[in-house]
Formats: C-alpha cells, sequence, structure tokens
C-alpha cells in the first residue's frame, strides 16, 4: 500500500480524475511509475532531476510564469491520469523515436557525464533531444594549452586542461552558478579577462555592482597599458593559437546549450545579462585585445543562441501539429490540448527572449565592431553574420541585415572581402532564398562585377567570378555584367581565367542552344547531317556549331583592336635586339582555360577539320530554301574567327600530347606498361596526323599573316623522333620544309618570320632529319644574299630591303652565319681595286654608315635589322672561337670588331639621347664588349712559346673596355630615360650628393614617344609608364652586365662613378628597377675554415660562460656563411682586392691572370659563355 500512495500522490489533486473507481487507478498508477521515463523521453518537455532532493526548477520572476508553469504540471499530471486510446498511440510513438533521438555521436559523451561523480544529477544535457545543435561528430579530446603563460588557475586552468570536455566544464560551472551566482560569475568574468593575454581580476564585489561595470573595465586597461603588453593569445603566432580561438568559442557554445537544456537560461534571466553587461562593455574597449576577445566570445554567444532559437521554433512547431492532430480527433482531450497550448506558449516566450538577446548582441556588438579598424574583428563579424542568416532566416534574411555584407564588401582589407564573398555565396546557392536576395543584388551586384574585373587580389577575384556565375544561374544578372566577366578569360591571372572557365562556357552552351533552335532544334539537325560517322571530320557535324558559337564569342570577347593585336600578340619591342617566339596569345591561354569544359575543343581533329572544310559554295541566298546550306552558311567563319579557330587547334593539340604523357603514370607515380602502350600510341597518331595537315593548312590560310603564324606554330609540337622511329619517307616532311621556306620568303611580317625561323631550329635539333633541313636553310642563304648583293646596287631600295635583312637577320640566330658573312662574292676577283667589299658583313656596315643619322621608319628599320644580324654574327664567332680553344686548335684569325664598333658609335652619337634605334645601338655596343669579355679566363691550348704569347696577346686585344666617350653617351642616355620614367609614374628621384656632378632633374627628358594628349586616358598612361620602365630596365641591365664584365666603369679617373650613379635611385624607382641593380652586389665570400674554427673556440669557451653564451653561439652558427673572410691584412690577397697590386700575367698554363676565385665564379654566373 505504501507503494500505491507514493504512486498517487503523483497525480494532481486537481485532476479531473482524483474520484474515479479502483480500476481506474489502479491503471492510472500502473502508468504512473513510467511517468520519469516518458519524461526523459519527450524532448519537449524540460525536467531536471535531482537525486539529492533539491528544487527541480527555478522559480520564472513574475506571476504569470509561476502560475503557467503550475498549470502547466496539473495538465501533464492530468493527461498521464486520463485514459483513452490517443495515449497509447502516442506511448508507441515515443518509445519508437527515442532510440533515434539517443543515438549518434551524443551517447558517449553521456557515458562519460555518468562516470565523474554524478556530474548530470542536476543538470542533465541531453542535446540530441533537447539541445540545440543537431548530432555532430563526437568531439575529439585536444590539447587545451594557453597562447600565453599564465598562472594555471581557476576556470581558465579548467578550460586548457585535458582532464574534462567542454561539456562537462560548463556542466559544472552552472552547478556552481545555481549555488552561489556571484561567485561563479567572478569566475566567468576572469576567464574572459586571462582569454585576452591580462594577468588582472576582478572581485565579487565588482560582480555584485553591475552599474559600475564600466568604470572597473577602465581601471583594468589602465593598469594593463602599463605593462605594454603587445600580444594576446588570439593572435598569436603559437602552435596553439588556432586551438585557442576554438576552445574559447566552444565553452561558451557550452555553457548557453547547457542552460538551455536545463530551463535556467529562461529562468534566470540575470545569467545572459551579467555575461553580456561584462562583454558588450569590453568589446568596446581602446585596446585591442579586450576589444578582439570580447567580441568573439559576444559573437559567438549569439551563434548559439541562434541555434538554441531555431531548436526551439522546430520544437513549437511539432508541438503545434500534435495540437493540430490532437485537436482534429473525435474525441479530443481537452487537457492534452491545453498541455500542449502551454508548451507553444512557452516556446514562444523562449522565442521572444532569444530574439531580445540576439538583437542586443547585434545592436551592442557588431554594429560597432563591423567597421573595426583591425581587420581581424571585421572578418568575425563578417563570418558570424553570415551564420546568423543561415540559422536563423526568420530574423536576419531581411535587408536591413544583409546590407551590411553590401558595404563590407568595399572593405579595404583583402581578408576581410574575401570573407563577405565566401559568406555570399553560401547565401546564394541555396536557392529557395534567392527570392530574398533579389533587392540586394540589384544593389550591391555592380560592385561585385567590379571586384571580379578590377580587384587587387587574384584569390578574391576569382571568388567573385564563382559567385556571379551561382547569381547567373538564378537569373540575376544583366547582360553588360555577364559580357564583362566573360572578356575575363583573357586575364593575365591564371587562377582568374579557371575560375571563368565555367562561365564562360555556360555562356557559349546557352548561344549553341539558341543557334540550334534557329536551325530548327535538335531533330532538324539530326535530319539534316544524318549519322555522325566517328573518325570523318571533314563532313559537316554538330560540334561546328559549337565551335563557331565559341570563335563568335571570344571576338566579342576580344577587345583589342588594330595590327599591333591582330594575332593576340604583344608586338612591342623597344630594343629590337631579340624577339620571343614562345609566348602564348591570349587567345591561346583562353582556350587552355576553357579546354576542360567544352568537348568539342578536346578534340582537336574535329577543329582541324572545321577549319579545312571549304564553306565558300554555300550563299546566304540559297539558306533559306536548302536547310543544310542554311548550316553550312551559319558556320561560315571569318579572318579573325579562323584566326582564333587555329589557336585553339595549337592549344589543344599542346594539352592533348600533354595529357597522353601524364596518363603514363597513375595517380602513385607508377608507370604501366598498359598506360606507356595507350600514350604512345596518342603521340604516334598524333604525329602522323598532324605532319599530313600542316602542309594542306598552310595552302589555306598561308597567304594571311596571323593565320600563318598560327600554323607555323604547330611545327614545333610535332615529335620527330616518333616521325624518324615510324621510318616515314623523308620526302614528306622535305616537302612540309619546302613550305616552310615558301612562307619564309613570302611574308614580310616579323611573327611570320619568327615562326617560320623556330620550325626550322625545331627540324635542325634531329640528327636524321639536319641534313634535309641544313640544306633547305641554305636555300635560304643563297637566294636572301642574292637579293641583298642586287638590292645594294640600288639607290633606292625601300621595303625589298628591309624585308631582306630582317631574313638575314632571322636566319643568323637559328644558323651559323660566319661563313656566309665572310664569304666574297665570285665577282670579287674581277672588280677593280677601289670598290667596296661584296661580303655581307661589309654591305651591313655600309648600310649603317650610311644610314645612321637620318631619321625615317626605313632608316631605322634597316639600322635596327642590320645591328641584329651583325651581334648575331658575332656571337656565332665567338662561339667557333671557344670551341677551338676547348678543343686544343691554333687559332688562325681573331674576330675584327673594330668596323661594327665604330658604326654603332656613329648612330650613337648622331641620334638623341632617347631615340630607340640610339637605344638600340647601346645595347649592341655593350653586347659586343662583354660577349668577348667572357675570354678573360679562357685556357689556351699548349702551343710553342711563340705561338703561346701569340694567342694570349690575340685574346687579350679582343677584351677592350668601352671608351670614355662612349661610356657619357651610355650615362646621358640612362639619366634621360630615368627622368623620363620617375617623370611618367610620377616618383621623386634622390637629389645628387655634393660630390656628385650637378645635375638638372627639373629639365624636361627627351623622348620622342611621349603623346601629352594620350595621358588623359588612365589606360595610355600606364601604357606609358610600363613602356618607359621597360626600356630604362633593359638599358640598365646591358650597363650592368657590363660593368661586371669588367669592360665599363673599370679604370680612369672617374672609375666607379658610373656604378654609384646607378645605385643612387636604386628604391626609389620601383622593384624591377631595384632587382636589375641587385647584380652589382658583389658576392660575399664563403668563410674561411680557419677562420670558423677560431670564431667558434672563442664563442664555446668554458664553464659558465659558454653555457650561457650556448643559445647565442647556435644562432652565429647560421649566420656563418655571410660573415666576411678573414685576411691577413698586407698579404696578396689583400693587395689585390684593394687593387693595390697588379695581378700576374702569362703563367705556366698561358693564362692572362689569376683574379680571385669567388669573383670569377661570379662573373661566369651572371655573364655564362
Amino acid at each position: 500500500m505504501p507503494a500505491r500512495l507514493s504512486s498517487m500522490e503523483l497525480s494532481d489533486p486537481a485532476s479531473p480524475d482524483h474520484s474515479a473507481n479502483d480500476a481506474t487507478n489502479r491503471r492510472t498508477s500502473g502508468r504512473a511509475k513510467q511517468k520519469p521515463v516518458l519524461y526523459q523521453q519527450d524532448p519537449n518537455i524540460s525536467v531536471v532531476s535531482n537525486s539529492n532532493g533539491k528544487r527541480k526548477h527555478v522559480e520564472l520572476p513574475g506571476g504569470d510564469d509561476g502560475s503557467q508553469k503550475e498549470d502547466g504540471s496539473a495538465e501533464d499530471s492530468s493527461i498521464d491520469g486520463s485514459d483513452g486510446d490517443p495515449d497509447e498511440e502516442e506511448l508507441k510513438e515515443k518509445r519508437r523515436k527515442a532510440p533515434k533521438a539517443k543515438k549518434g555521436p551524443v551517447k558517449p559523451a553521456v557515458k562519460k557525464a555518468r562516470t565523474r561523480n554524478d556530474v548530470t544529477t542536476k543538470l542533465p544535457i541531453r542535446p540530441a533531444t533537447n539541445g540545440v545543435r543537431k548530432p555532430a561528430k563526437p568531439r575529439k579530446p585536444r590539447a587545451r594549452q594557453p597562447a600565453v603563460e599564465q598562472a594555471g588557475t581557476g576556470l581558465y586552468a579548467e578550460v586548457f586542461s585535458q582532464d574534462q570536455s567542454l561539456d562537462e566544464i560548463a556542466i559544472e560551472w552552472l552547478k556552481r552558478y545555481e549555488e552561489h551566482n556571484t561567485n561563479a560569475m567572478c569566475d566567468l568574468v576572469n576567464f574572459v579577462l586571462n582569454c585576452t593575454g591580462c594577468d588582472l581580476q576582478v572581485d565579487i564585489h565588482d560582480i555584485e555592482d553591475p552599474d559600475n561595470v564600466a568604470s572597473k573595465l577602465q581601471d583594468l586597461q589602465d593598469v594593463y597599458q602599463t605593462q605594454k603588453i603587445t600580444d594576446y593569445p588570439l593572435i598569436s603566432k603559437g602552435r596553439n593559437s588556432t586551438a585557442f580561438r576554438a576552445t574559447v568559442m566552444e565553452f561558451f557554445e557550452s555553457i548557453i546549450t547547457a542552460a538551455h537544456a536545463s530551463s535556467l537560461l529562461y529562468d534566470d534571466l540575470v545569467l545572459i545579462e551579467n555575461i553580456q553587461v561584462w562583454v558588450t562593455t569590453m568589446s568596446s574597449s581602446a585596446i585591442r585585445s579586450f576589444r578582439h576577445t570580447a567580441t568573439v566570445i559576444s559573437l559567438a554567444i549569439a551563434t548559439t543562441i541562434c541555434n538554441v532559437m531555431n531548436e526551439t521554433i522546430e520544437s513549437t512547431a511539432k508541438t503545434m501539429r500534435q495540437k493540430e492532430g490532437e485537436q482534429k480527433k473525435k474525441s479530443v482531450n481537452k487537457d492534452r490540448v491545453a498541455a500542449l497550448q502551454g508548451k507553444i506558449q512557452q516556446g514562444e516566450r523562449r522565442k521572444e527572449s532569444a530574439e531580445g538577446w540576439l538583437k542586443e548582441i547585434f545592436d551592442g556588438v557588431f554594429m560597432h565592431r563591423y567597421r573595426d579598424v583591425d581587420p581581424k574583428i571585421r572578418v568575425e563579424c563578417v563570418i558570424a553574420l553570415g551564420t546568423w542568416i543561415s540559422t536563423c532566416p526568420d530574423l536576419f534574411f531581411e535587408g536591413q541585415y544583409l546590407r551590411y555584407l553590401g558595404w563590407v564588401l568595399s572593405d579595404t582589407s583583402a581578408p576581410t572581402r574575401a570573407e563577405v564573398i565566401k559568406q555570399l555565396t553560401k547565401l546564394f546557392k541555396h536557392k529557395e532564398s534567392v527570392g530574398r536576395l533579389r533587392a540586394f543584388t540589384e544593389r550591391f551586384r555592380p560592385r561585385i562585377v567590379e571586384m571580379a574585373a578590377q580587384d587587387a587580389e587574384s584569390t578574391i577575384r576569382a571568388s567573385a567570378v564563382e559567385l556571379l556565375d551561382i547569381i547567373r544561374d538564378v537569373g540575376l544578372l544583366e547582360p553588360n555584367d555577364i559580357d564583362t566577366i566573360g572578356r575575363l578569360v583573357f586575364d593575365t591571372e591564371p587562377r582568374v581565367r579557371k575560375a571563368v572557365s565555367k562561365f564562360f562556357a555556360e555562356n557559349i552552351n546557352d548561344l549553341f542552344e539558341s543557334t540550334i533552335e534557329d536551325l530548327g532544334g535538335e531533330e532538324g539537325l539530326e535530319e539534316i547531317l544524318g549519322d555522325e560517322i566517328e573518325d570523318d571530320y571533314d563532313n559537316p557535324r554538330k560540334a561546328w556549331v559549337k565551335l563557331k558559337c565559341l570563335a563568335e564569342v571570344l571576338q566579342s570577347c576580344d577587345t583589342e583592336d588594330g595590327d599591333e593585336y591582330s594575332n593576340g600578340r604583344e608586338t612591342i619591342n623597344t630594343t629590337g635586339i631579340l624577339i620571343s617566339t614562345d609566348v602564348g596569345s591570349r587567345y591561346s591561354l583562353a582556350a587552355q582555360a576553357i579546354y576542360e569544359r567544352i568537348p568539342e575543343v578536346q578534340d582537336w581533329e574535329i577543329v582541324a577539320g572545321y577549319l579545312l572544310y571549304d564553306h565558300s559554295s554555300a550563299t546566304e541566298d540559297d539558306a533559306a530554301e536548302d536547310p543544310q546550306t542554311a548550316l553550312k552558311v551559319r558556320c561560315q567563319l571569318g579572318e579573325k574567327e579562323e584566326v582564333i579557330l587555329l589557336e585553339i587547334l595549337n592549344t589543344a593539340v599542346k594539352l592533348r600530347l600533354s595529357d597522353a604523357i601524364e596518363s603514363e603514370s597513375d595517380k602513385k607515380g607508377k608507370k604501366t606498361k598498359a598506360r606507356k602502350d595507350e600514350s604512345r600510341e596518342i603521340q604516334e597518331t598524333t604525329a602522323l596526323r598532324l605532319a599530313q595537315l600542316i602542309p594542306r593548312l598552310l595552302k589555306k590560310f598561308g597567304s594571311s599573316p596571323a593565320s600563318a603564324s598560327a600554323v607555323l606554330r604547330l611545327e614545333p609540337i610535332l615529335n620527330l623522333e616518333i616521325f624518324q622511329e615510324l621510318r616515314q619517307d623523308s620526302t614528306e616532311y622535305a616537302s612540309l620544309l619546302d613550305d616552310i621556306n615558301k612562307q619564309f620568303m613570302t611574308h614580310e611580317d616579323r611573327d611570320v618570320l619568327a615562326e617560320a625561323s623556330t620550325a626550322l631550329l625545331h627540324a635542325r635539333s634531329f640528327e636524321d632529319l639536319e641534313e634535309v633541313t641544313d640544306s633547305k636553310v641554305q636555300e635560304l642563304w643563297s637566294d636572301n644574299i642574292a637579293i641583298l648583293r642586287a638590292l645594294s646596287k640600288k639607290p633606292k631600295a625601300g621595303a625589298e630591303i628591309i624585308n631582306t635583312i630582317l631574313r638575314i637577320a632571322n636566319l643568323s640566330s637559328i644558323s651559323n652565319c660566319v661563313h656566309v658573312f665572310e664569304t666574297e662574292s665570285r665577282s670579287a676577283s674581277k672588280s677593280a681595286s677601289k670598290s667596296p667589299p661584296l661580303n655581307v658583313r661589309g654591305l651591313l656596315l655600309n648600310l649603317m654608315n650610311d644610314l645612321a643619322g637620318k631619321e625615317n621608319s626605313e632608316a631605322e628599320a634597316v639600322l635596327m635589322n642590320s645591328m641584329k644580324a651583325m651581334l648575331f654574327y658575332y656571337m656565332w664567332k665567338a662561339r667557333t672561337l671557344r670551341e677551338r680553344l676547348n678543343g686544343g686548335e691554333q687559332l688562325d684569325q681573331m674576330p675584327h670588331k673594330q668596323g661594327f664598333s665604330d658604326a654603332l658609335w656613329s648612330i650613337i652619337d648622331q641620334r638623341a639621347k632617347l631615340d630607340n634605334i640610339r637605344i638600340a645601338a647601346i645595347g649592341a655596343l655593350l653586347d659586343l664588349h662583354t660577349l668577348f669579355a667572357t675570354f678573360r679566363h679562357a685556357k689556351l691550348p699548349q702551343l710553342s712559346q711563340d705561338g703561346g704569347v701569340l694567342a694570349s696577346t690575340s685574346i687579350k686585344g679582343l677584351i677592350q673596355e668601352v671608351s670614355s666617350e662612349a661610356q657619357q653617351a651610355i650615362e646621358s642616355s640612362f639619366i634621360a630615360a630615368e627622368k623620363t620614367f620617375a617623370k611618367k609614374s610620377r616618383r621623386a628621384l634622390e637629389a645628387p650628393s655634393d660630390d656628385d656632378p650637378p645635375e638638372d632633374l627639373d629639365s624636361e627628358p627627351e623622348d620622342d614617344s611621349d603623346n601629352e594628349g594620350d595621358e588623359d586616358d588612365d589606360d595610355a598612361r600606364r601604357r606609358t609608364v610600363l613602356l618607359a620602365e621597360k626600356r630604362l630596365c633593359e638599358l640598365t641591365g646591358k650597363i650592368v652586365l657590363a660593368i661586371v664584365g669588367r669592360v665599363l666603369d673599370g679604370s680612369g679617373s672617374g672609375k666607379g662613378s658610373l656604378r654609384k650613379r646607378l645605385l643612387r635611385n636604386k628604391v626609389k624607382l620601383g622593384a624591377n628597377f631595384k632587382e636589375v641593380l641587385q647584380y652589382l652586389e658583389e658576392p660575399k665570400p664563403k668563410r674561411s675554415h680557419k677562420a670558423k674554427t677560431k670564431s667558434k673556440t672563442k664563442e664555446v669557451g668554458t664553464g659558465k660562460a659558454a653555457e650561457k653564451s650556448e643559445a647565442i653561439v647556435v644562432e652565429d652558427d647560421d649566420e656563418d656563411e655571410e660573415a666576411q673572410e678573414v685576411v691577413e691584412e698586407g698579404d696578396d690577397e689583400d693587395l689585390q682586392r684593394r687593387e693595390l697590386a697588379e695581378e700576374d700575367a702569362g703563367g705556366d698554363s698561358g693564362e692572362e691572370e689569376r683574379p680571385n676565385e669567388a669573383a670569377v665564379e661570379a662573373e661566369d654566373d651572371i655573364m655564362g659563355d
């Protein structure tokens, strides 16, 4: 009977079933035994069990809340005591759902809690049922070490130890809070202070006086400032800095979660108010450590409240569905409906409380800190706001909150801009919420487009492009914006091109689909084309329409016009000495980006078949009647579109071959026989197919310089090793060389000649084809030399002689021209003795001397190409001389360079300081002297004594310094180029010192290329600045190389003056200029072994002195390489360094001198052979 009485006592006396019969009472008491189990399993009823017999709930302030709680308990008791089928059904449903709520990662945490002295008997935490977060991965115990040294006591020590989990520590803190809230709150505030890197604390009196929080914190700040602490845990670069931030945020998350689960968060409103009054006040501190730490904590609390409120809303919605289901039953249980209504009201009150706290945090913390001076704090705010919008869209997914993300798009900090793009990307990925973003997109879309096109950080630009791609998918991007982003496929940054590839490919697909519809749809196109044969590339196919759309879009995106950009390549060259052909055009770079996105581009044979197809037979008049003719007319290519597809073809072949080579290895880097065979087959097929297609492409597109150069770039891709291994007939390749020679002789375009020269050079690199190639190159030499000799007799040759010398210069770059330049004409013996020499070298020198002072385009072109050809001649001459020296052959004749040097000086002397021809002549003169300076340390062959002296004297005569007169002219051109770049880039130059010769820094530099009318255009101004910098750096590089080679500024009364003048503005004219001048810095020789041993002996020492200096010794060991070599004063090496003793000449080995080995190595590294 006592057991039954105790069971009866559980029912409310106010229950309407208290006078039921015995059978009913027995049934009620039997079900009452299971009531604690039901309460634990119900995720919507929060009951705190207490094994010690303490109170179950904390009373809410106010009579309404208390009365509501009593009513709820009566209703719950009456529900348990009532009979009927609905209760049994709900009981089964709860039993069925109960295991699902307990499974998952929360289960191990519950087991831990039960083994620790009944921690959860007073504050049970059930994250899976009544918590805020959804089941997540179980937290792994990690080392929580403070980033700064602390005393290691109090709550701070508990959190950053490994003894307990953060959930357990939060539960214990709430337990202490219930026992003595002031002491517990004091511990928590001191924990926050410790997290700022401050060892100061507050006491319980400060906690009991919340109105004095600002004053107390000001006192703490004053003391903290006197300590001059610059580092704090959140920004510490230590190993545990990242874990520190996560630990602090998770700890406060656990506190809020546990307080919510125990209803303490809502029953004791003072808890959250006290935390916020301290944290919010600290977030406005003038000290960054206080402000940053408090902001992170406050935002973490707000994020947890968002999760709590979200769970509360879901729970309330579920209860409402239960209530509606109960009301629809035939026999409505009014008591149950009333109980459910009470739970709904409780959930609404909790939601209102959470919304109030969130608005307080937003107004008190976020609104002030999102524009904080510290970018790290601004990033924290952006991350938090993005999380709030995703978690609580009903509250934060509004324009008044979204606008803050839009404003931060213009933040000056790159990480902040990157983070806001990241958060917006997350929001736009949820297509069901796009409607709410429409007004935001209309307002801030131009800024996002601007970031994608012009942001200083390539990573941000790529992220912005990805965001715009999502915006485009939801239909919120304007056509003009689509065009702007599409042009980024030509961007210089590879990351941006890769990011825009998907966006660009979608544009192509849209145009392709609309074109197909215009041609009659998919079915109509299939009727026109019939069944496509896979290997038949010569007949129209569906892929041709896609390629036509691609060419059209690329042409429309290409905003550069004019002949200078006709093939998508930059053709500016200020010195005109060397030209690099291994530079991808804009179209090839774009093709690389979209290669993976457009399957039609990957099959290069489809592109080649499309280009070779003859569309001229189709006319627009017949297109209206015949669908097949309409297809051909639609696929007709313009001249520029042909060039674009040729560039795409070039890129597609390269990528196909590179993919084949990469496919030989698996993911682990191992090569298998099957992969090798497959790769080999692809390479062989490509080589044979290319050898057949290149002549056909040249025949069709060889007349246009832009298309011809694009086709010629295919030849270097051809793998001639496979061509030889397959033992193909050399006559087939000889016919290809004939086609290349034809292009070389018929074109006047510089790019075509450069590509043809590269193709010939590629052919000469294979032994089996070298003989065939040399014969073709010799034919080119014979034809061009004959033309040059014939034109030299005409008074006005004009463009013919310009093109001939240009071809000679290109041939000189790929073939040894020494014999050709020195061979006299057969008619030389029959000519009079006074007639000029008829070899090529003499003809070019005569042209240079005759045209040195003429300032017209034809004369400048002849001079530029003649200097190039002559410089290559001396390079080949020097190479031949070195080969003979290395082979031990006797030297019969030394190069004669005085004539070329005099011709260059004549050009320099007769032209303005910044004339392009003068700058090119200065570069050629310096290269000529530096070239033969490499023979300074050449080893001479073992000859007789007389022969050795003769050889040594002859080689020494090749090593000559630039004359003082020429040096002054070079320096004047350098000063003019320096002033021009400083003026155009708006930089201030360093004033000369008292010892330097006076200069007029304000004088206007002579620059014929200035065009002040274009300075108003930003693009034109940037272009002129870049060209001025390029000219300055090229000229400076030539001068630096000559100084290092000791052929300039190395002797005379003004020795070292030019070096000093170069270094005057080293840090004033940008990083490129500074990097060029780095080569003037003398390399520091390595420290001698004797000096290292001596220094270590001094540092190690004995006794306590050695122990104290141990750390210093370790640091000094790293600096040994930079230390000066120890040299005794007065010895030979010291005298040579100070240039007080002459170096020995001659010697047993026949060397001219024996310089310092370190200096020789440094010089060889810079100059080469």
